[in-house]
């Protein structure tokens, strides 16, 4: 089988809470089942490249954010395009909010987004912190940290990731976590979500292979100790 090619969206400028771990989980568990990955890592002013199978960004601080932002918009078109032709995407927080139609900070500034998500985000004085889980309707209980101040609101073009807890998720209000258009999919889980989450990163690969036109019949692996450290943080305070 042809290397699948795993795309990591500025992995220096956003990579808080070890976001980066969401490449490293896919790359392992295909190779456990003898699939190559290729990991190409993306930075300010890098090609996107368009072979692209699975594309991952993860969240940063409000600095990083900014240095990157130019270039993010500057690859709306192009990310819109993969999004349509059915490329696999997991946005993590700021990445998250950046595939949105726009960003407000609390002052009122607004910051457009790219456009691949039908959601809004309105920044906030308090963060929303802690230990979460996200049950779904496909892939079982997520399970991650969140810590985050932008709300988000879903538009009628996206549906959620999956429900949480009130004032958890994305506005601490409608309990309502992520948002998912196609085969891509925004979440406030950092941790990385995928270590704990070892069903949806089965998920995530299953679309790809099925937009190859591959078999998505995969191996079994043991997912004991993942499993075990998912429960072991649902039963932690936030």
């Amino acid at each position: 089988m042809t290397a699948l090619t795993l795309v990591h969206l500025y992995p220096r400028e956003m990579n808080i809470y070890g976001d980066t771990g969401n490449v490293l989980v896919l790359r392992q568990r295909l190779q456990w089942r003898g699939i190559e990955a290729d990991v190409v890592p993306v930075a300010v002013g890098d090609r996107l490249p368009q072979q692209a199978d699975i594309v991952l960004g993860g969240g940063g601080q409000d600095a990083a954010q900014g240095e990157i932002g130019t270039d993010f918009a500057s690859r709306a078109a192009t990310l819109r395009s993969m999004a349509d032709d059915g490329v696999v995407m997991l946005a993590i927080c700021g990445t998250y909010q950046m595939l949105g139609h726009e960003f407000v900070t609390l002052e009122g500034r607004r910051i457009p987004g790219v456009g691949v998500l039908d959601v809004v985000t309105q920044g906030q004085a308090e963060r929303l912190i802690g230990n979460n889980y996200v049950d779904t309707p496909s892939a079982g209980r997520l399970v991650g940290y969140e810590n985050h101040s932008g709300l988000t609101e879903l538009g009628a073009g996206v549906a959620p990731l999956g429900s949480t807890l009130p004032g958890r998720g994305n506005n601490g209000r409608d309990r309502t976590e992520g948002a998912v258009r196609d085969n891509v999919i925004g979440t406030y889980l950092h941790g990385p979500v995928l270590a704990k989450s070892p069903r949806f990163a089965d998920d995530l690969i299953k679309r790809a292979l099925a937009r190859r036109g591959l078999d998505t019949d995969l191996e079994p692996l043991d997912d004991a100790l993942a499993e075990r450290a998912a429960a072991v943080a649902v039963g932690r305070p936030r």
